[in-house]
C-alpha cells in the first residue's frame, strides 16, 4: 500500500521541521556531509532521507515509492540518528499539528 496524502503531508512537515531544528542548532550541512550550506527541507530529504531509504529500501529511488510502514521505518531511522548525533529529535507530524 503506497502511503498517503497525509503521510505524504507529513513526512515533507517533518523534513521542513527538520531543517529548521538542525539550523537552530548551529549546524550546517556541511558540518553533517561536508557541503557548507545550510539545510533546506530540500537539502534534508535528498541527503538525509533518500540515503536512509535507499540503505533499507535499495529497489527504490522516490520517496513516493514507500509504503505506509516503510515511511516510518525511514523516520525512526533518521529521527535516531538526528538524535543520537547532533541531540534534535522530533516527533512525527500529527493530523492535529497542521
Amino acid at each position: 500500500m503506497q502511503r498517503s496524502k497525509t503521510q505524504n503531508g507529513c513526512l515533507h512537515e517533518y523534513i521542513a521541521n527538520l531543517s529548521e531544528a538542525l539550523n537552530d542548532g548551529g549546524f550546517d550541512v556541511g558540518t553533517t556531509i561536508k557541503i557548507p550550506v545550510n539545510f533546506t527541507p530540500e537539502t534534508v530529504k535528498e541527503y538525509m532521507v533518500k540515503p536512509i531509504m535507499k540503505a533499507l529500501y535499495p529497489e527504490y529511488t522516490s520517496t513516493t515509492q514507500l509504503d505506509t510502514k516503510q515511511i516510518g521505518v525511514v523516520y525512526e531511522h533518521l529521527n535516531r540518528l538526528t538524535a543520537e548525533k547532533f541531540g534534535i529529535g522530533l516527533l512525527w507530524p500529527s493530523k492535529d499539528s497542521k
